[in-house]
């Protein structure tokens, strides 16, 4: 495996040296993404949030300030990500606003319908059993929740299409394919958006 293959493989779950590189480069390169995708929430009240595949944490921090009532739990897999996710969170977390914790997608550990709000971007390409894992979030979410999946990647891009060819364990979904997972799921309602000149994807799904 070549240096540039192993770099961008530490999206899946950062680790060592590589992994913090990446980390320092998601909370900047995936800020236009989530700031659209965040768009998508006008409207929408919250006050217990999860941010689930938090990565660098930037993503947390912003839906703290879009919601400034609200107390948010970030999670992710990789031990580089929640060190950086706590970093760049300390005044939050310090403040009582904010807890970051490491935990798997497919096994909460959360007490059901515990959130009104849960979060996924740039993450779902790597979650294991994607009807599981939506279960999952569906469960821990309140009856009338809303769950947000923000992709850089609408499953038909070149670019996704080329990482996903090199990263072990990714897959790129099209919003049809996200739409019927999550009802079989359980979501009853599912809402979805492209970005009109970027392969960007935001899907709003309601229990």
């Amino acid at each position: 495996m070549g240096l540039f293959q192993k770099f961008v493989s530490q999206t899946r779950k950062p680790q060592g040296f590589l992994g913090k590189l990446m980390v320092g480069t998601m909370n900047g390169g995936h800020a236009k993404l989530a700031d659209w995708g965040m768009l998508h929430l006008d409207g929408i009240t919250a006050t217990c949030i999860a941010e689930l595949g938090c990565g660098g944490g930037r993503n947390a921090a912003e839906l703290l300030k879009r919601y400034p009532q609200a107390k948010l739990t970030a999670m992710d897999y990789s031990e580089v990500s929640v060190e950086k996710a706590k970093e760049i969170n300390k005044d939050l977390i310090a403040a009582g606003r904010c807890a970051v914790l490491q935990g798997n997608v497919a096994s909460l550990p959360f007490a059901d319908e515990a959130f009104d709000m849960i979060t996924a971007f740039e993450t779902v390409y790597f979650w294991p059993g994607l009807e599981k894992c939506f279960a999952e979030v569906c469960r821990v979410l309140k009856p009338g929740g809303t769950f947000m999946i923000c992709n850089e990647s609408d499953g038909m891009d070149e670019t996704g299409l080329k990482f996903e060819k090199i990263i072990d364990g990714m897959r790129c979904y099209t919003e049809e394919q996200l739409t019927s997972v999550l009802k079989a799921a359980g979501f009853s309602e599912v809402q979805t958006d492209h970005h009109p000149s970027e392969p960007w994807i935001t899907v709003l799904a309601r229990k």
